[in-house]
């Protein structure tokens, strides 16, 4: 399958964090989630791939070609968790700049989106809210025309209302399976309602990169009481409660035949994140 981002052995270090030969894909025409904790590495990823911060190590593609290739950036649009714009302007200030930066600007397109998401044209953008000003940012990554969208926690702080809106877009913007999303969230109700495949980061190595319906459809989290002893094959990660120990399992129909005194429940993916950071490994 044709990537829209492929990275490998993705590597830097500072003063007691290192972010360790990562390695994923973002397949075309489809939406990938970045989940992790705080601190995993999820942003210094983000601003490796954009090349922001110079790597020590490791390959990324953009679109087939280098990631510093200057011409990447007319196919990329990013929107981070914050608005850069300046406060001063207003959104059809925002026009005026972007559209002499990119050659593929679409003025017809941008307006559409400042009407769908209802932002005045010729408002401050110091009058926004946090919500707007992430609907903006959105609009104008989106009026150029990318292949390829790169979004860091664009939902954060936004609530439920707002956020399903932009998610909304995001499935748009996939239809025609030429475009592509890598989206990081610590909202994993997001990345459950839109990811096609889900990355899973902690303490700066890639803990997995699953199709999200696998995730969903076989993992499962198995219930036993303190009589119940489940073999150190049989799981991926054990966590103890105060009357029974839990087990996160790749298939929890098996899982539950095997050890049938047990409850084998579906798992979430914040299940499976919480599971894997907080668990123990067989």
């Amino acid at each position: 399958m044709e990537n829209s981002i492929l990275v490998r052995d993705l590597t830097k270090r500072f003063p007691g964090f290192t972010l360790d030969h990562v390695s994923f894909q973002v397949p075309k025409g489809r939406i990938v989630g970045f989940i992790g904790e705080n601190g995993a590495g999820k942003s210094t990823t983000i601003r490796l791939i954009l090349n922001d911060l110079k790597k020590d190590g490791g390959t990324v593609e953009l679109l087939g070609r280098d990631h510093t290739d200057p011409a990447v950036k007319n196919d990329l649009g990013v929107v981070f968790d914050a608005c850069n714009f300046p406060e001063a302007f207003t959104p059809l200030d925002v026009e005026k700049v972007l559209s002499g930066v990119y050659p593929a600007w679409d003025g017809e397109a941008y307006r559409t989106y400042l009407k769908r998401f209802a932002l005045p044209e010729r408002k401050r953008v110091k009058t926004f809210s946090k919500g707007m000003k992430m609907k903006l940012s959105i609009s104008a990554a989106l009026a150029h025309q990318p292949r390829l969208l790169v979004l860091d926690e664009a939902t954060a702080g936004l609530d439920p209302v707002i956020r399903d809106e932009i998610l909304d877009l995001l499935l748009d913007f996939i239809q025609d399976e030429e475009h592509s999303v890598f989206f990081s969230s610590h909202i994993t109700s997001d990345i459950q309602k839109i990811a096609d495949y889900v990355v899973l980061i902690h303490q700066g190595k890639i803990v997995f990169e699953e199709e999200k319906d696998v995730l969903l459809d076989q993992y499962g989290i198995l219930r036993c009481g303190k009589g119940t002893e489940v073999e150190p094959g049989d799981y991926i990660v054990r966590r103890e409660t105060g009357v029974s120990a839990e087990y996160l399992v790749r298939d929890r129909s098996a899982a539950g035949r095997k050890y049938p005194k047990a409850v084998a429940d579906a798992a979430s993916l914040e299940d499976i994140m919480l599971f894997y950071i907080k668990g123990e490994a067989s």
